[in-house]
């Protein structure tokens, strides 16, 4: 009975993470409404959350780490905090610029069948009939919802997907460079360190660029920045963590096919946002190829 409970404490935590990842992108686009650009909203992102790494950062780093760790790892995680969460974040926001808040999130969720991929060309895993199967379904279902917006959009859309695509393979390639640095680190830890560099890239990154006061937005889009911070960044990478423990990976990554739905509907709520027939059903081919690639992958491992 209490093992029970515990399942299903796991699973509610989980569709709480994922709804709250999922409103990430809302979030995005009713702070655009106010004229900002994506690097802006970016920064106020990294710099509400960057309190909050630094303590969990400082906090984790008196456990010591797992297994030894060299000067070489920290070059390591300097590059992967750039390559997985500063490029990664900064092509999602720029590409919301261009398209809806629901294709953003159908077209990052294929992030798994990139990993597949380059499993596949740098550590020689090999790729199974069915996990190319699941991948051909998951890109036809892209192509059905993308196509349909293309038609809807116009030429934009084309530049929008481009951006979420590179987000997507940026993220795939900080999944499978970072398999073997995390163990030495410790999830908590390493992720803490990853969004510093974050961060600190942003910060740079704003200061070249951008002559806009720091201080000249609408509040609101302090609010909306402060939001996507806490809520859509900080709470849900602890609850992730927390679900994970309580139902293990395989049956989180059957909670986190809830994760285009999640966004399609907050988006129809608060941006009203609609989908096609054609998007829906191209959505739900997409749900259906990644649940069953995740899933494979799980039971192989």
């Amino acid at each position: 009975m209490k093992s029970t409970q515990s399942f299903i404490y796991g699973v509610l935590i989980g569709i709480l993470a994922v709804v709250l990842f999922s409103s990430k992108a809302v979030m995005v686009k009713l702070a655009y409404q106010y004229d900002v650009d994506a690097i802006s909203v970016l920064l106020l992102r990294m710099l509400f959350s960057f309190p909050f790494y630094v303590v969990i950062a400082l906090l984790s780093r008196k456990k010591g780490n797992t297994l030894p760790v060299t000067k070489k790892d920290y070059v390591w995680v300097v590059f992967f905090g750039f390559v997985g969460y500063y490029l990664a974040s900064y092509f999602d926001f720029v590409g919301l610029t261009y398209i809806k808040a629901s294709l953003e999130r159908i077209i990052l969720f294929i992030y798994p069948t990139i990993v597949l991929f380059f499993n596949k060309i740098f550590l020689k895993k090999p790729i199974t009939k069915v996990q190319a199967g699941a991948i051909l379904l998951t890109y036809i279902g892209v192509v059905i919802a993308f196509w349909d917006e293309v038609a809807i959009s116009g030429n934009d859309t084309y530049l929008g997907g481009f951006f979420i695509f590179l987000s997507a393979v940026t993220y795939a390639s900080y999944l499978v460079g970072t398999g073997w640095l995390i163990p030495k680190f410790g999830v908590v830890k390493f992720t803490s360190y990853a969004m510093l560099v974050s961060c600190v890239c942003v910060f740079i990154h704003y200061g070249f660029i951008n002559e806009i006061s720091l201080f000249s937005f609408p509040w609101q889009v302090y609010g909306y920045g402060f939001l996507i911070a806490v809520f859509a960044t900080v709470i849900p990478s602890f609850l992730v963590s927390m679900s994970i423990k309580m139902i293990s990976s395989s049956n989180f990554a059957i909670v986190a096919g809830i994760g285009p739905i999640s966004t399609i509907i907050l988006a129809a709520i608060f941006l009203n946002e609609k989908l096609t027939l054609l998007q829906f059903f191209g959505a739900l081919i997409v749900i259906i190829g990644i649940l069953f690639v995740s899933l494979k992958k799980e039971s192989k491992n």
